[in-house]
């Protein structure tokens, strides 16, 4: 079974993206801030991360630092979930090592569990 880390401060969506890709067959294990989901990847080692960059405590951007900086943790694909849509923003994430960049409010659940399979799958 593939495993996912959510990495997202909205309760709402939080559930939402849960429900969806446990029915897809995912182990999905949660984090509500940038600090809690960096402490998860000490026991839960993920196939890929869902990660909000605007996030309390430690932000998406420095979530993602350092996990690229981490041996253990650099090879794991992170798909940004985030409503930032500024070019800069989406530049940032991926020359800090995102996989894809997604905006919460373009895309639907299954589309997104569509998009994480492929990714899973290359």
């Amino acid at each position: 079974m593939k495993k996912i880390l959510i990495a997202e401060d909205d309760n709402f969506l939080t559930s939402a993206y849960k429900v969806k890709l446990k029915r897809e067959g995912f182990d999905v294990q949660v984090a509500g801030d940038g600090e809690q989901a960096l402490l998860a990847l000490k026991t839960f080692i993920p196939d890929i991360i869902l990660l909000d960059l605007v996030m309390p405590i430690k932000d998406g951007f420095a979530v993602l630092e350092e996990v690229k900086k981490d041996p253990n943790l650099k090879d794991i694909p992170v798909v940004v979930m985030s409503n930032l849509g500024q070019k800069e923003d989406i530049d940032r994430a991926r020359a800090l090592g995102a996989r894809e960049y997604f905006i919460k409010t373009d895309i639907q659940l299954k589309d997104m569990a569509q998009k994480i399979k492929a990714l899973l799958d290359k």
